[in-house]
């Protein structure tokens, strides 16, 4: 590719951009509405998938290792 190619992509360049930017300053000169961002419900689970329980058990385990952790921190932290 030789220099006058890559000035004259340069050139085209220049000017998409001018037009963008052009289009862009025409649309807010304009006193267009901002747009807000509207909520989209989700579904909370998809078809066919089942919910994780945890189990009482599995509870029990996660309740015990927390409060002990929490008293770990307790010590360092005296």
């Amino acid at each position: 590719m030789n220099t006058e190619e890559i000035v004259t992509e340069l050139k085209q360049e220049r000017e998409r951009l001018a037009r963008a930017i052009a289009a862009l300053e025409g649309a807010n000169s304009s006193g267009a509405a901002r747009k807000t961002k509207v909520a989209i419900p989700r579904p909370t689970k998809l078809k066919g998938q089942q919910g994780r329980a945890l189990t009482p058990e599995g509870r029990r385990r996660i309740s015990l290792a927390m409060k002990k952790r929490w008293a770990e921190r307790k010590k360092i932290g005296s």
